[in-house]
This record gives C-alpha cells, sequence and structure tokens, in this order.
C-alpha cells in the first residue's frame, strides 16, 4: 500500500479515490496488513499516546453515562494529523448495549427525521422499532422475508437537521438534541480538552455490510473550531483519514465497536472516508448487556441502565451484520446565529439513494448515480 500511493501521488492522480477503490473492491479482496489497529496499542511510528485530562470528569460522572475513568482510557493520536484523537472503546463492560438501544429504537423516533421520511407519512415511520419487533425477533426460515423499517433505516439526523440537498443547518429544522447523547459528548470532549462542547447537530448512519461512506469534508457547520466526534457500535470499518485535498494518501485504520474519534484542529476539516465494513475480530462485540451494574446510589446524571432482555435480543441480532456510526457536531460557535436565508424543505432524497452521510459527495469513487424518483438531478448512492 505504501508504494501504491508513492506512486498514485507521483502521478499527480487522486490518491484518495485510488486507495478507497482499493479497500472497496471484492475480488481480488485488498490486503488489510498496513490498516491501523489501535486496539493493539502503539504498534506503529505513526502513532504516539496522546494526553487527556482525567481531571475534566469524575469517575462518577463518566461510569453514568457507561464509560471508564478516563485515567483507563487508550488514547491516541497520529503523526502528521495534528488534532486527531482515537480512543480505543472508553466503554464499561456491558454498557455498550444501552447505546446501541438508543441508536435503534429511541433516536429514529419522532420528531428526529430519517431517510423513511423522504416517501412514507409520520404514522408510518412513528414507530420503527415497534413495526420491526416481529420481524427482527423471528428465526430466519431462509426465504426472502421483506426488510423490516429497521432493516431500511439509513440515516437519522439529531438537533439541527442536516439538509442534504442544501449541505446546510437552519434555525427553522431543529428539535431538541437528545441529553444523554449530549452528556456522553461533552465528558469525551472536555477529557480531550475541549469544555464547554455544545451537541448541537448528530447524524446515525446505519451501515450493512455492503456499505460505505463517500469521500467528504464535514465543512457545513458554522463553526469549525469545535471538535467533530464519532461512535462506533456493532461491525468493524475501516476508516479512511487524508489530507486537505485528494491527492494526498490517506492513511487506514480500523474502527471497533466503542471506538471514539475526535477530530479537531488541524484534523477537522480533512478529506475521510469509510470504504468498507468488515467483521469484527472476535471479542470485539461480545457486548453482554448482562456485564454491565449500574452505580449503587445512581446520581442524577446517571442515564445508563438495564434493558429488558428483548430488547437486546433484537439489538444483538441487528449487529451481527451492521454497523452504527454517530457523528455529533457544533454547529454555532460563542455568539453566532444562522444567516438569514430562505427556509428550505425538507430533503426529497428516498430511502435507497443514500446509505450513508456525504457533506461533500465523491464523485468517480466507485458508486453509483441514480436518478431520484421526482426527476430531480442525479444524487450519490455509497
Amino acid at each position: 500500500m505504501a508504494k501504491m500511493a508513492v506512486s498514485i501521488v507521483e502521478s499527480g492522480e487522486d490518491a484518495f479515490r485510488k486507495i478507497f477503490k482499493y479497500y472497496k473492491r471484492r475480488n481480488p479482496p485488498p490486503d488489510f496488513s498496513d490498516v491501523i489497529d489501535f486496539s493493539r496499542g502503539v504498534q506503529s511510528h505513526k502513532i504516539a499516546a496522546a494526553k487527556l485530562d482525567p481531571g475534566a470528569v469524575r469517575d462518577l460522572e463518566a461510569a453514568g453515562v457507561g464509560l471508564k475513568p478516563v485515567s483507563d482510557w487508550r488514547a491516541f493520536s497520529l503523526h502528521g494529523y495534528p488534532g486527531f484523537v482515537f480512543i480505543s472503546n472508553p466503554f464499561l463492560l456491558g454498557s455498550q448495549p444501552f447505546w446501541v438501544r438508543q441508536c435503534l429504537k429511541t433516536y429514529p423516533q419522532k420528531p428526529n427525521v430519517c431517510n423513511l421520511d423522504m416517501h412514507m407519512s409520520p404514522s408510518e415511520t412513528q414507530d420503527i422499532w415497534g413495526k420491526s419487533l416481529q420481524g427482527l425477533s423471528r428465526a430466519p426460515s431462509g426465504k426472502n422475508e421483506p426488510k423490516t423499517l429497521l432493516e431500511r433505516l439509513r440515516w437519522v439526523t439529531l438537533g439541527y437537521h442536516y439538509n442534504w440537498d442544501t449541505k446546510t443547518y437552519s434555525a427553522n429544522h431543529y428539535t431538541p438534541f437528545p441529553a444523554d447523547l449530549h452528556q456522553l459528548s461533552s465528558q469525551i470532549t472536555a477529557a480531550c480538552g475541549f469544555p464547554g462542547f455544545k451537541a448541537e447537530a448528530g447524524i446515525l448512519n446505519y451501515y450493512r455490510s455492503d456499505s460505505s461512506l463517500g469521500i467528504h469534508v464535514d465543512e457545513s457547520e458554522l463553526d469549525h473550531s469545535r471538535p467533530l466526534l464519532s461512535f462506533s457500535f456493532g461491525q468493524s470499518a475501516i476508516f479512511l483519514l487524508g489530507g486537505t485535498c485528494r491527492q494526498d494518501p490517506p492513511t487506514a485504520m480500523y474502527m471497533h465497536s466503542g471506538d471514539v474519534m475526535i477530530m479537531s484542529g488541524q484534523s477537522r476539516l480533512l478529506y475521510h472516508a469509510v470504504p468498507r465494513i468488515v467483521p469484527a475480530p472476535q471479542g470485539h462485540t461480545s457486548l453482554d448487556m448482562e456485564s454491565y451494574s449500574p452505580a449503587s446510589s445512581p446520581q442524577d446524571n446517571t442515564v445508563v441502565e438495564q434493558m429488558p432482555e428483548q430488547d437486546w435480543t433484537v439489538c444483538s441480532k441487528y449487529i451481527q451484520s451492521s454497523r452504527v456510526n454517530v457523528t455529533v457536531r457544533q454547529v454555532l460557535g460563542t455568539g453566532q446565529s444562522f444567516p438569514e436565508t430562505p427556509s428550505h424543505p425538507p430533503s426529497s432524497r428516498t430511502e435507497d439513494q443514500t446509505d450513508t452521510y456525504h457533506d461533500r459527495p465523491a464523485d468517480g469513487d466507485g458508486v453509483k448515480r441514480k436518478r431520484s424518483s421526482s426527476g430531480d438531478s442525479d444524487v450519490v448512492k455509497a
């Protein structure tokens, strides 16, 4: 891979696109030997230990959202990527199931917005979880069963809802951001040196085994001085982090269940992508809900809780073949407000037009183009 990257740069071609297509290809399969695996610690000259602030978050506060004490987190930085921090699964054993359930059961609920809203009525998408329980609970019959709504879910937006057509946020398309996810995000950012982070917008992507995320830069937020967080649950993924232009060859790394990435400073506006979902290594999806014991004297800010066995049966079955990614961002800086612009109608993208979030579409990156049912111009499908 290193030799291939050098030849791409020398030829002046789009290095990121070439490497994206390399990891995305199925036959012959790519060589994953150069992919960084932070769960193994510092095993490359590119990796260094990242300094955190254990005093920024009390241990009891961390436990309330299912996190280990900050002093026990394994955080890393990458040489050449200032502001990038990778935290290898800081979650307490058994606490991830709560967040998986939030992503599958709670966050898709109204008034939040999802891809199914684009061609279904609000009443039909009001209870995606409830309408999917029967289909996800039954044993496979070997027949081609119709997909449940949960299996057809591709994205959900929270807080300031991202407009996929205009690639903007607006003041008049907002619903309250989930308090539990804000609490989780603010603790992680505080430990990384960003106190006072306001989680104002979130995008959840639901990946199946053949999904991918095109090459893009997250630049729609009005304030780029605040970090962007990324949480991964379920199956693993290959994540590519590049430079400020697509001629910069990206670095490939694994994201396993529970891993957290923080992009801040110079890394905040770098190109990145997910070309491939890969099976989680043994032990990386052992999300046994019974292993988590809530604090013996719960505090007011404790949000992680045990769940009914039926809920976890559904969640467990879902993530056996899928991955959920949650990105959280602060949209507005101190004293900032949205510019006066005409209100935009909700996006007209249909459910199957995009599996994942594209802030900047990756033209020609092995993606398909499909004309929307409304006759609009071509859109990118991951």
